[in-house]
């Protein structure tokens, strides 16, 4: 345990010092995995799958907010969608735009969420979302992990039908219409997903805010029942395919890793917790106080023993 205590504190200051330059790193990798993942799932379009344009595009992502970079993902979908149904194209369009003023309505700095949620589902890890969310975010951030979630899904629906829609003529226009919009929304397994992932960073974020022992382990634990019951609540009503032995991986996997996560970003000690009681002219405080983990990095010195020392000493003896 000493060990991991000292090793998260020289990663915060491997953080503190370099700061600068890790920060884009992370936003190009971001950006170009997100791009590439586009490309690899949806692309239609034979001149953006170059592999050069997702590096090209992380470098982007690396100079501007992640808002942008989600806008900028959202024009390179449509780009693609648009080869095989300009219909489609529109239609995720409209979605695209009515995402953005959600985003800048509500909380703009989740914009990496519009990103990070469909990677996590292409990574069989998305469970891990509402688990961050919950413990580091707010309840507005359920608007921009639903909106990721529907993302998800509209990729998947075009990677499935992309010959259907590239078949259809163009007299079937207003049919067509429909039936995408019936197939896009309609989908019973995303809304069944969006309200797990709601009810889960609801349930984290409220858990973990209480002022009991181990709050974040139990809203961990809490966040991810509920959307493992969420989840068999809608395939019990709507008989929705779920794999369940991939489900459960995933949810093992997010839990080790949201617990990892508690450990760097909020180890304390609650064996040495402190109540205090003090007043002014109008209120009593009562205050619970949890001293954080802290360790300081060992200084260790390492004294060199000149070998021609020890020789005139073996010497004179």
């Amino acid at each position: 345990m000493m060990g991991l205590l000292v090793f998260k504190e020289k990663l915060k200051q491997l953080y503190g010092k370099y700061n600068r330059y890790m920060i884009p790193a992370v936003k190009f990798l971001l950006g170009a995995l997100a791009f590439f993942l586009i490309s690899s799932n949806v692309g239609f379009m034979a001149r953006l799958k170059n592999p050069l344009v997702p590096v090209v595009m992380g470098l982007v992502a690396a100079a501007v907010p992640c808002g942008v970079t989600a806008f900028f993902a959202g024009c390179f979908l449509i780009a693609h969608v648009s080869q095989v149904s300009l219909e489609a194209a529109l239609i995720i369009a409209v979605f695209m735009l009515v995402v953005m003023m959600l985003y800048y309505g509500f909380r703009p700095g989740d914009g990496y969420l519009l990103l990070l949620t469909p990677m996590m589902f292409f990574l069989k890890v998305p469970y891990v979302i509402p688990l961050f969310v919950g413990l580091s975010g707010s309840l507005v951030s359920i608007v921009p992990v639903s909106c990721g979630v529907c993302i998800y899904y509209i990729m998947m629906y075009l990677k499935q039908n992309a010959g259907v829609l590239a078949g259809s003529t163009m007299s079937e226009m207003a049919e067509r219409f429909i039936v995408i919009v019936q197939s896009l929304f309609g989908n019973q397994l995303m809304w069944v997903m969006v309200a797990a992932f709601a009810a889960g960073v609801l349930v984290v974020f409220l858990i973990r805010n209480l002022s009991v022992d181990y709050s974040w382990s139990i809203a961990i634990i809490a966040g991810v029942i509920t959307q493992l019951v969420v989840i068999f609540i809608g395939d019990f009503y709507f008989n929705l395919p779920v794999a369940i032995g991939p489900m459960i991986l995933g949810i093992l996997v997010s839990v080790v890793l949201a617990l990892v996560y508690q450990f760097f970003v909020f180890a304390v000690d609650y064996t040495r917790t402190e109540y205090l009681q003090y007043q002014d002219d109008d209120y009593y405080y009562y205050v619970k106080a949890v001293p954080k983990i802290t360790v300081s990095q060992p200084d260790v010195k390492v004294h060199r023993i000149s070998s021609r020392k020890s020789s005139r000493h073996e010497k004179s003896n």
